[in-house]
C-alpha cells in the first residue's frame, strides 16, 4: 500500500546477509512504480574511500544506475564518528524525499543506523578533556581508563569493548561534562526521527551465516585484500583513528608487517567477523516494529 509521503526504509542485519542486494531490489521495484528511490549508506567502514574489498562495498558498475549516498566520503586517515555522520545522512535522506523518492538506509553498523532513524541526541565534545584523556592513555594505558569508566558508569562500560580506547575516552569525556551516559545505546523506548519509517531486518540461520562469513573472508584475500591494504597504507591508513582497526584491515596490516601469517590473519578475521555478526543481531533485534525478512524476499511483498 502506498504512503502519502516519501518513506524512510532501513534495511539492517548482520554482515553477509544480503542487505545491499535487497536494497537494490527494493529501489528498483519502487522506481518501476514511479518512486525515484535512492540508497543511503549506514556501514561505518564503507564511508572510507578505497576500503572496498574488505567491506564488500558494491562497485559503482553494479549499482544499477540507482543513486547511492554516503559512500567514499572520508579518507582513511580521517575520523568517522557517528555524531559527524548523523546530520549528513539525514540531509541526504531529506534531499531524496524532497525529490519525491523513498530513501533506503542500508547497513549493519547499529549505532549509525540508530542515530539516523531514532531521535538520538549526542552530547557535546570538550577538546581540553579529550586532550587530557589522550595524555593519560599514553602514560597509563587503556586499562586504567576503562577501570575508571567501570566505576563511573558500569552500564556503559558493559557495552564497550575494553580494547576500544576511542570509545572509552569518549564515554569518560561525556561523563566529565555531567551526562549520565555517553549515548552509545539504544533508548528503552526510541522515538522515530521520521514518522513514515519501515525497518526490515535480514535474517539468516546461524549455521548458514557462519559458513557465508567464513567463505566471504577467504574471498577477500583471494580478491586482493593485501594489495588493497598496501595501497591504503601508503594513503595513510595507519595514521587513522578508526579505519585501521576495522575487522580484516587490522589483520591485513599485521600480515604486511610480518606479524601474522596469511592463515592466521584470515582465521582471526573470520573469528572476529562471526563475533561481530552476533553483536549486530543482538542490537537490531531490540528495534521496535522490526520486520524480519529472508534474503530472497520479493520487495513487492513488503511495499
Amino acid at each position: 500500500m502506498s504512503s502519502p509521503e516519501p518513506r524512510l526504509w532501513a534495511i539492517v542485519g548482520a554482515t553477509g546477509t544480503g542487505k545491499s542486494d535487497l536494497a537494490l531490489n527494493l529501489a528498483e521495484t519502487l522506481r518501476e512504480r514511479g518512486n525515484p528511490a535512492e540508497i543511503v549508506n549506514a556501514d561505518a567502514m564503507q564511508l572510507y574511500r578505497g576500503m572496498d574489498i574488505g567491506t564488500a562495498k558494491l562497485p559503482v558498475a553494479e549499482r544499477r544506475g540507482i543513486p547511492h549516498h554516503m559512500f567514499d566520503v572520508r579518507e582513511v586517515d580521517e575520523e568517522a564518528a557517528v555524531a559527524w555522520y548523523q546530520p549528513l545522512a539525514r540531509t541526504a535522506i531529506s534531499d531524496i524525499q524532497r525529490r519525491g523518492g523513498d530513501a533506503i538506509l542500508v547497513g549493519g553498523s547499529g549505532l549509525y543506523v540508530s542515530s539516523v532513524i531514532f531521535d538520538f541526541q549526542f552530547p557535546p565534545r570538550d577538546p581540553a578533556v579529550r586532550e587530557r584523556l589522550e595524555r593519560e592513555l599514553s602514560e597509563h594505558g587503556n586499562g586504567v581508563l576503562f577501570a575508571r569508566l567501570q566505576e563511573a558508569d558500569p552500564a556503559t562500560a558493559a557495552r564497550i569493548d575494553p580494547k576500544n580506547s576511542r570509545r572509552v575516552m569518549r564515554a569518560l569525556e561525556v561523563i566529565e561534562q555531567g551526562a549520565q551516559t555517553h549515548g552509545a545505546a539504544l533508548p528503552d523506548k526510541p522515538l522515530l526521527w521520521h514518522a513514515a519509517t519501515r525497518i526490515l531486518g535480514l535474517h539468516v540461520e546461524r549455521t548458514e551465516l557462519v559458513e557465508r562469513l567464513d567463505r566471504r573472508v577467504e574471498r577477500m584475500w583471494q580478491q586482493g585484500m593485501m594489495g588493497e591494504v598496501a595501497l591504503l597504507r601508503e594513503a595513510g591508513l595507519e595514521r587513522g583513528t578508526t579505519a585501521p582497526r576495522a575487522i580484516g584491515y587490522a589483520q591485513a596490516l599485521a600480515q604486511l608487517a610480518g606479524e601474522k601469517s596469511e592463515a592466521d590473519a584470515i582465521a582471526e578475521t573470520q573469528a572476529l567477523t562471526r563475533r561481530y555478526a552476533r553483536r549486530q543481531v543482538s542490537w537490531f533485534k531490540r528495534y521496535p516494529d522490526l520486520e524480519w525478512v529472508s534474503p530472497g524476499t520479493d520487495p513487492a511483498d513488503v511495499i
